[in-house]
This record gives structure tokens, sequence and C-alpha cells, in this order.
């Protein structure tokens, strides 16, 4: 399935879509080894300090990178989203630049209410941004697009993660 946007796109461009849209699954080794640290996700997020939720996160993104051998992502967790007329800013990607490596930031709570995010979202934004560093850093892409592969995929992690299969998410919202 390809996007609106893909007609707008280099040859080159639409080869790599076409490529990430295939890819539908990320397959970890040993996800129960990354459950605990999920299971404290919604503990720390209660706490509403983000010095609290950003070792956690870290755990997590950590055990994904070395259990698919990725290089590694830093992640930074921050209060309150930034908004604009545009929306809310959940999540953000900074890939590596010159000597910095990838940096993964996160915002813990809405812009509007400064209510903590739910947990479902807040891991979600994690997983997603997560997406974003593995395309380029474990897929070698060299852009990271939002396909339906890349969304898939993104699901595998979280299915895997929290231990729940697709059907029973279902049923959740």
């Amino acid at each position: 399935m390809v996007f609106n946007f893909y007609h707008r796109l280099s040859q080159r461009n639409k080869q790599v879509y076409r490529l990430s849209d295939r890819i539908d699954a990320m397959e970890l080794p040993h996800p129960e080894r990354l459950r605990a640290a999920v299971a404290q996700l919604p503990v720390v997020l209660r706490q509403r300090d983000p010095r609290a939720v950003r070792p956690v996160c870290a755990q997590i993104t950590d055990g994904i990178t070395k259990q698919l051998e990725a290089p590694p992502v830093r992640v930074q967790v921050l209060a309150t989203r930034p908004s604009s007329d545009w929306g809310e800013l959940h999540g953000l990607y900074e890939p590596v630049e010159e000597r910095k490596s990838a940096r993964i930031t996160v915002w813990m709570r809405t812009a509007k209410r400064r209510q903590t995010v739910a947990f479902r979202t807040f891991l979600r934004t994690l997983l997603h941004e997560m997406c974003h560093h593995l395309d380029y850093e474990h897929f070698h892409f060299c852009e990271s697009f939002h396909t339906e592969g890349f969304y898939k995929r993104e699901s595998s992690l979280y299915y895997q993660l929290t231990a729940t299969a697709p059907e029973q998410q279902k049923l959740n919202f």
C-alpha cells in the first residue's frame, strides 16, 4: 500500500519506500528480557518526573538495539509536549549527524491539559521513534518513511514487549 506522498518521491526514495513497506515485523530474539522494564513504565509515568522515566526508556531502547545488533540511540524524556496550530509533537527522532549520536526525544505530558500520557500511547511513541532509528541504523535505509510496513513493525515490537496478541489489543481501545 502506498500513501499519497509516495507519488511525489524521487525514484530512489520510491525504492526505499517499497523496501520499507515489505518489512512488516521486527522479531526480537528475547523480548521477555525487556518486559520488566516495560512493566515499570506505567509506574514511573505516574510519578510525572521525566528523570524517573528516562532510565526506563533507555533500558527498553538499549535492549532492543542490543538484541537486533544495531547501534545505540540516546533517549531524552521531556515534560510537556510542544504544540502549535499543527498539533502536538509526541516524539522526535534525530539521526546521527557528524559527531552526534542518534537521539530519540519523547514527551510525557499533553500540551493542552498537561496530563500524563497514557502508558500505551507513550510506549507506542517510543517504539515509533525507535523504528525510525532502526530504519537508518539496522536496515540502512537512506530515509525513514511512514509506510504501512513501518507501522506494522512498530506494532510487532509493541506486541512482543507487552506479551499481547494483536487480536487482544483491538479489544483494549
